[in-house]
């Protein structure tokens, strides 16, 4: 998710303003159904599980609870020794080694949620199959970029535009390939 001036985050880290209604929740579902596994930077990965694993979230959002503790996990952390969420894993090297065996497999899509830095990274080394943007109707003026840290430019392919009736659109790309600047 991103304000309509490209922040994924607002200042000090301010979620408040995402839009999650009944329509938002619809389309989460059709998104994790769609993955066997998701990708974690260390920061979305401790907000992600001390929330989805609490209690009052398992009750008050059984099915997207589920999902989120019941999907294999990679966190991606060069600071955590080790990780509790279930079917959680951590990777700390041969990062673009191992999700380029991980492409390989058979299965599911591969999901990255928040996780900014992952992002950008994976951006960089061309690991990112399709881009979805989720942009919400709001100009917060500060907070942290989506793509910090991307130095060459990438073409993507329009693919998909889902307008949401709360005014958020989910933008689809497809990655083509690399332009050296």
């Amino acid at each position: 998710m991103v304000s309509l001036d490209g922040y994924f985050e607002g200042t000090d880290g301010d979620l408040s303003w995402h839009l999650v209604d009944d329509e938002f929740h619809h389309y989460a579902v059709e998104m994790l159904d769609s993955a066997d596994l998701i990708l974690f930077g260390r920061k979305t990965y401790e907000m992600m599980a001390s929330y989805w694993a609490d209690e009052a979230a398992i009750t008050k959002d059984p099915v997207i609870a589920g999902k989120m503790n019941g999907l294999a996990k990679i966190v991606f952390s060069s600071s955590l020794d080790q990780v509790e969420w279930n079917n959680s894993s951590l990777l700390k090297d041969d990062i673009e080694l191992n999700i380029k065996k991980l492409k390989e497999k058979p299965g599911k899509d591969i999901l990255i949620l928040g996780s900014g830095g992952i992002v950008s990274a994976f951006t960089q080394l061309g690991l990112i199959d399709e881009y979805r943007i989720i942009i919400n109707p709001i100009i917060l003026g500060a907070g942290k970029l989506q793509f910090t840290g991307v130095t060459e430019k990438k073409m993507l392919n329009p693919a998909k535009v889902r307008a949401l009736k709360s005014g958020v659109v989910i933008l689809y790309y497809e990655s083509i390939k690399h332009l050296k600047q």
